[in-house]
């Protein structure tokens, strides 16, 4: 019942979990000398196997970068509060988009099986 669709909202939501926990890890080494920030890309993977010829999703997995682009302070961090917040905001807005597309899915599916009742 879940299909492609739910399998690949099911990752979706996995994803923006383990994005919630690299945010995380960067917040707390902030003060780390030498700390380079992290990512997690998987969105971005998707939207990009959805633009080739023949598009595979089954494949597609959350990849964790280090942020070299970044400039760093005098200890060599790259970690910035407001970046951070950002990051978190915008992860905490998907989820929430995921997690409605769920619900709605979920909902659909119960009044297909239960009728009006």
């Amino acid at each position: 019942m879940i299909g492609n669709q739910g399998r690949l909202l099911m990752r979706l939501l996995s994803a923006a979990s383990e994005r919630t926990k690299v945010i995380s890890g960067n917040i707390a080494n902030q003060n780390v000398p030498g700390f380079k920030r992290n990512d997690l890309a998987f969105e971005e993977l998707l939207a990009k196997e959805l633009d080739s010829s023949n598009p595979d999703l089954t494949n597609i997995q959350p990849l964790k970068t280090v942020d070299t682009v970044t400039e760093s302070d005098s200890n060599g961090n790259n970690v910035t509060m407001e970046t951070e917040r950002n990051a978190m905001r915008e992860n905490m807005l998907r989820y929430e988009m995921y997690t409605t597309i769920m619900k709605g899915r979920t909902d659909l599916i119960s009044q297909a099986i239960n009728g009006d009742r």
